[in-house]
């Protein structure tokens, strides 16, 4: 096939795709009885058909003037037979076919698409020279409208015909010229139908259905009868009769009126009837249930509390007949404010101990559940201890009028008991004050005695010295106090801190002079 055929041919089954989609789109929906829906047993095409040969004597240039008729035998509601002749006479030669083959169709509501693959004679008489009868075949498909119950509109058929010629002589001479032909062809016309395939018509029937099936006494329960297979050209006729209830219309929806009825299952059955022979008879059962009471449980957030505070009861209630709910909520003690489905209930006032909150869920028939929930109430906690504070713990004096600094062994018993309460905490600091009496003139007196305690309690008993704080400027007397200074807690005191870098501590037994030199007696003068 030559590349200008293909994309001929392209183009074509192109056009035949956008129609169908288009007719799929605008065909509008049909109601059938069971003997329409049937298709055709046998149908007979006649219409116009257009050709382009593309061949050695017609050429590219198409054929205008042409038919086709057709016969098709339908084995089952897909497959078939089918004989196809037609007829083209174009201005450098004239075709003529008469092929058979197996043909398929889908037959769809408005429209079918078919498809078809045929064999047989096919004949050219270009003009001038004898014609030739050779092989040909045709296949390709289409789209039938349905237009009438035995009539429908083949709105394009697209095919694909070859044939082989072999012309033997030419002008009296024997040159054998070969003629492979190979072009579209594009037909549409009436497709008259005949007889139909499948089983006989389906008689009348009915199907009914209940909505809701379950109901209360007081509730609609809604009757639907769906007809089947009956002339749409006939006005129905419905009645219902029923086994409990009143069933109020008398069309092919109803409703049945179930107020006062039992609980219990009920029949409702419908009659239809078309004015001849058509009727049919189907039936809906329904339930009357019996009421229940809701449930509900109780939930309190948080289940223990102190004196005072609030916890959130929740009700949790359920209908297993779907009906709307209210709620109340009780409580031993405290207060409880409800907000629906749930409420807060307030403590204040009530006395330590369990607190029982009793939720209640009522429908729309006055019908109630209940639940319980407790709260603990916890006695208030103890106050919080006070917060550690530096105190007091002892002071040694200064008796040593000479030495008025000394730290002697009565000073030293003390602060052995010191360094004792030091070790005991070891996260607690130690400030130690020296003070002296208004009649001391000595300067630097008091912080020389809050440095030589320190010295002792460093040097001697091992404390580290980054525990203890000196200060100076005290006015109790001849006396160095000490401070304990707990964890976390800070020293009141104003007395200014002693500068250790200024102030050192003084020994005990400071080392002794050195003897000054005596200057040699001057050599006594003669007398």
């Amino acid at each position: 096939m030559s590349p200008r055929l293909k994309g001929s041919l392209s183009r074509l089954l192109l056009v035949v795709v956008a129609a169908s989609i288009s007719v799929l789109a605008q065909a509008p929906p049909q109601t059938s009885s069971a003997d329409e829906t049937q298709p055709s047993k046998v149908d007979v095409f006649a219409g116009y058909s257009y050709l382009s040969p593309n061949g050695a004597f017609s050429g590219n240039k198409g054929i205008t003037k042409g038919f086709t008729v057709a016969s098709s035998y339908w084995f089952n509601k897909y497959l078939g037979g089918v004989i196809e002749t037609g007829t083209h006479l174009g201005d450098n030669a004239t075709f003529n076919t008469l092929t058979a083959g197996p043909t398929f169709r889908i037959p769809m509501e408005g429209l079918t698409p078919f498809g078809l693959a045929t064999f047989g004679m096919n004949r050219e008489a270009p003009s001038g020279i004898p014609s030739n009868t050779g092989f040909g075949f045709v296949g390709g498909g289409g789209f039938d409208l349905h237009a009438l119950k035995r009539l429908d509109i083949r709105l394009i058929e697209a095919e694909y015909e070859y044939a082989h010629h072999n012309f033997g002589f030419i002008g009296g001479s024997p040159v054998s010229v070969r003629d492979n032909m190979g072009g579209a062809k594009i037909s549409g016309g009436l497709v008259f139908k005949f007889g139909s395939v499948g089983p006989p018509p389906v008689p009348p029937s009915a199907s009914c259905s209940a909505q809701p099936t379950d109901v209360f006494a007081g509730e609609p329960v809604q009757i639907t009868t769906q007809p089947s297979n009956y002339n749409p050209k006939r006005t129905l006729t419905y009645s219902y009769t029923a086994t409990g209830g009143k069933v109020n219309g008398t069309g092919q929806t109803v409703n049945v009126d179930t107020a006062g009825l039992a609980p219990g299952s009920y029949t409702v059955t419908s009659n239809v009837t078309d004015g001849k022979k058509g009727a049919a008879t189907c039936s809906a059962t329904f339930n009357v249930k019996q009421q229940r009471a809701p449930t509900v449980t109780c939930s309190a957030n948080p289940t223990t509390v102190r004196q005072g505070d609030s916890a959130t009861i929740t009700a949790d209630g359920k209908s297993e007949d779907n009906r709307p709910l209210t709620y109340k909520f009780d409580t031993t003690a405290g207060t409880v404010t409800p907000n629906g489905a749930t409420a807060t209930l307030s403590t204040q006032g009530a006395q330590p101990g369990p607190i029982t909150v009793t939720c209640t869920a009522t429908d729309d028939r006055n019908l109630s559940g209940n639940g319980q929930t407790t709260v603990t109430v916890e006695a208030p906690p103890p106050p919080p201890p006070p917060p550690p504070q530096a105190s007091k713990i002892n002071q040694i004096e200064f008796p040593n009028l000479k030495k008025p600094w000394r730290v002697d062994n009565t000073a030293k018993a003390i602060l052995d008991d010191v360094a004792l309460r030091l070790q005991r905490e070891p996260d607690s600091r130690l400030v130690i004050v020296g003070s002296t009496d208004p009649s001391e003139k000595r300067p630097n007196l008091s912080a020389e005695r809050a440095v030589d305690s320190k010295f002792y309690l460093t040097n001697d008993k091992g404390i580290d010295p980054s525990r203890i704080e000196t200060r100076s400027g005290g006015t109790g007397g001849k006396i160095a106090e000490f401070w304990i200074v707990p964890a976390g807690a800070t020293y009141q005191g104003t007395e200014p801190v002693v500068d250790e870098t200024k102030i050192k501590p003084i020994p005990d037994h400071p080392a002794p002079k050195a003897p000054a030199r005596r200057r040699a007696a001057a050599p006594k003068k003669p007398s």
